[in-house]
């Protein structure tokens, strides 16, 4: 049975419509030039910088994953979505050192601090890490979605779930490799509009199906609004020890979440990813300057506080719906025989709620917000994609390439990702669930070049051989634990001899193993540092914090405001507002 009439039909199609629009008019400003193509000309400003780095976040790990874990885990995972901050340490702290460079990627602007060796290291990782997660993860989300949508289709064999991840790829293909970052940006200013109004109704149509908040809190129970509980051990009510269950080793874990992992690798993940990744920087280095940029991560700080209420909450609403035995669909689709949540099915909770809750017309609304979430997240990844490519190899082997070369191969690039991440996916498929499965990669490759970033800035005495060695130790490190990881995850029925080594690498909880990889790094970083020579401090001049120069304080002094502040406060208070409330 397909839930979409033809009204709905109507609506996504005026979506697509604006979309082409947008896409058009945003191909028709471009120039020849590979500055225009990958950073929109170095012209974006705040607005559409925030509405893009929040529509290229909130993609399908947040359609699929975070609502499906709010489904099984209530708002346990909401302590990610919190991180707001990181864009913060984004715009104040990152930017000012990023605009000066004027560089196209992150790898780039490693090579100006430390070597070009650590930009190809980096980039090599940049690049292994988005067809890991990024790529792949949209991918198999576009898939979940339309199989829930449209459940009958097949075509040529190929059922709803593989022609809505082919749909979804065409779909977003067609406007990123043409486009560039320019097309991208817009479209995804667009979308974010979409997306929110549209994940918005679903929270009220669901609440309204269900009697309204205070009966959600009362099905769902206060468990499923506690922050803090699944970090506290059984039975050690006011302890934060980092145990959940008794008897096993603190070291393992596997469906828990302690509050020692919580504290301390979040963060580094979260700065990893908000202040030193491609996907999401390319939209600051694309900024008509240093204000915009910072106020467009501000900007973006304030949505990204969202999730929680559009996504997670969504999630406990269907785990209620079906729990209560109202919508027999969601009962059947969620509930087992014994009346717990199915965790496999978990992942469905949002497209479900489209199909079973929200009225016809308004359907078509949400349908559109969820194809521009999937769509956003993989024009974003695509473009940077073909951004790390093309300009931190290709270029560098063909010096003299022309602009539309550049280019040129940076579009072939997107293709050859694309194809890889579609062979990937049954990978994700074996995971416990998608939001996991991707927080279990970053935790992995994250440590190396958050060490590298934040203590290159911060220390300058560090120098190339430090970050080169960093990178390959905590490379190294995260791909064994992938490699170890993955033949649990791909084959049913696998698993290692308990209380082998392989074991033990296993079931060491993913947090506390992204903590043991940053130490690592953080001690090969200094002690291999200062066992070699200094850095020429003259060459790195305003690319750390010792080095900047008086005329680059006046500068960064000079590009924010009292109102910059005032809302940067505002992040922060909303933030433990969330915090304070979501105590069960």
């Amino acid at each position: 049975m397909n839930f979409i009439t033809g009204i709905d039909w109507i609506v996504v199609f005026i979506y697509f419509a604006v979309i082409a629009g947008i896409s058009w008019w945003a191909m028709k400003q471009k120039k020849d030039s590979a500055e225009d193509y990958f950073l929109a000309g170095r012209h974006l400003g705040w607005f559409i910088i925030g509405a893009s780095i929040f529509a290229s976040n909130i993609g399908s790990e947040h359609l699929v994953g975070l609502a499906g874990s709010g489904a099984t885990d209530g708002v346990a995972l909401a302590h990610y979505e919190l991180h707001a901050w990181c864009l913060l340490v984004l715009g104040w702290v990152m930017v000012p050192f990023y605009m000066r460079s004027m560089v196209y990627t992150m790898p780039e602007f490693l090579e100006r601090r430390f070597s070009p060796a650590a930009r190809t290291v980096l980039s090599v990782i940049s690049l292994i890490a988005y067809v890991l997660t990024k790529i792949a993860v949209g991918i198999f989300a576009g898939g979940i979605v339309f199989s829930v949508l449209l459940p009958d289709i097949n075509v040529f064999g190929l059922d709803s779930f593989w022609i809505g991840s082919i749909l979804v790829i065409l779909l977003t293909g067609v406007y990123t490799i043409i486009g560039g970052l320019r097309a991208v940006a817009y479209t995804e200013a667009i979308q974010t509009v979409v997306l929110i109004i549209g994940s918005l109704m679903v929270t009220w149509f669901g609440l309204e199906a269900l009697g309204g908040w205070d009966r959600l809190k009362e099905i769902a129970g206060t468990e499923m609004f506690n922050l803090w509980k699944p970090m506290v051990p059984a039975n050690m009510e006011s302890t934060w020890a980092p145990v959940r269950e008794s008897g096993r080793l603190a070291w393992y874990f596997n469906d828990n979440y302690p509050w020692l992992g919580m504290l301390l690798c979040a963060p580094i993940i979260g700065l990893w990813y908000w202040c030193t990744d491609q996907y999401i920087v390319q939209r600051t280095l694309g900024a008509l300057n240093e204000r915009q940029a910072r106020r467009g991560t501000i900007f973006a700080a304030l949505l990204k506080l969202l999730p929680v209420f559009i996504f997670i909450v969504p999630g406990i609403i269907c785990f209620a719906l079906a729990k209560t035995g109202g919508n027999a669909a969601l009962q059947n689709a969620l509930i087992d025989a014994q009346g717990n949540v199915i965790r496999d099915n978990a992942q469905q909770a949002f497209p479900l709620l489209v199909v079973n809750v929200l009225p016809v017309g308004v359907r078509g609304i949400v349908v559109a917000g969820l194809l521009a979430a999937l769509m956003s997240s993989l024009a974003g990844v695509f473009n940077a994609s073909s951004t790390l490519f093309t300009m931190d190899f290709y270029s560098r082997f063909r010096p003299n390439a022309t602009q539309n070369q550049l280019v040129w191969i940076g579009r072939v690039a997107t293709a050859i990702m694309v194809v890889i991440g579609l062979l990937w996916i049954p990978v994700i498929r074996g995971g416990k669930g998608l939001y996991d499965y991707l927080q279990g990669i970053q935790a992995y490759l994250a440590p190396p070049i958050f060490v590298v970033f934040f203590f290159g800035i911060f220390m300058k005495r560090l120098n190339s051989a430090g970050c080169l060695a960093t990178l390959i130790t905590g490379f190294a490190m995260g791909l064994f634990r992938l490699a170890v990881d993955t033949p649990v995850k791909l084959f049913s029925g696998f698993s290692y001899t308990e209380g082998s080594f392989l074991w033990v690498v296993n079931n060491i909880f993913f947090q506390y193993y992204s903590l043991l990889i940053t130490i690592v790094c953080i001690i090969v970083m200094i002690a291999v540092s200062y066992a070699g020579k200094q850095p020429d401090y003259a060459r790195i001049s305003g690319l750390t914090m010792a080095t900047r120069t008086e005329e680059d304080k006046k500068a960064t002094r000079a590009s924010w405001t009292k109102g910059d502040v005032v809302m940067s406060l505002l992040v922060i208070a909303l933030i433990l507002t969330a915090y304070l409330y979501f105590r069960g």
